[in-house]
């Protein structure tokens, strides 16, 4: 009983700092000490998460505060290789097809560009309204891929973007 109150206080905080801070947002660590809470946050901008002299993270750690009963201290670190996250990479897709970029292009771009940083295989999975009125789905692949759920290798991300027909979800699966 007390673990699953954990486990989805623990969502709950991944969601409410996901929204927060869409600049690049990877994922979140939530380490327990008798001090406090510890959340490492890992972007791919962190400046932008950290704001001006820590202005953000002041406000944020107040809010979890409010929020959730805990005594946060974020940490804020930089992803290591930004087209080996799949989070950093599905919100990129996003971002590129809201600006108006042809979903191809864009697609086969991040997939080569994940491919040379060193992934076995990748997979990009883009569905909504493409072109036309009726929503599909288009795979691009590349590499080698297990499908089943392995997460010490397998890096899963998701994303939204919202376009003028409608909203379009990005998914992407990275084998390293």
């Amino acid at each position: 009983k007390h673990f699953i109150k954990e486990g989805m206080k623990e969502a709950q905080i991944e969601e409410y700092l996901k929204n927060k801070f869409r600049a690049g947002y990877s994922h979140i660590e939530i380490q327990r000490t008798p001090l406090g809470t510890r959340i490492i946050v890992y972007a791919n901008r962190p400046g932008l998460v950290i704001g001006r002299s820590g202005s953000r993270i002041k406000e944020i750690t107040e809010e979890i505060h409010k929020e959730f009963g805990l005594n946060p201290m974020l940490d804020v670190k930089e992803v290591e290789s930004p087209f080996l996250d799949a989070q950093v990479v599905a919100i990129k897709i996003a971002k590129s097809l809201e600006r108006g970029s042809f979903y191809k292009k864009v697609a086969n771009y991040y997939l080569k560009e994940i491919m040379r940083a060193g992934a076995i295989g990748v997979e990009i999975k883009i569905s909504g309204k493409l072109g036309g009125e009726r929503g599909r789905f288009q795979k691009f692949k590349d590499g080698y891929i297990k499908h089943y759920y392995a997460d010490n290798i397998l890096n899963r991300g998701r994303s939204t973007a919202n376009l003028k027909p409608g909203i379009v979800g990005v998914q992407v699966s990275i084998l390293k």
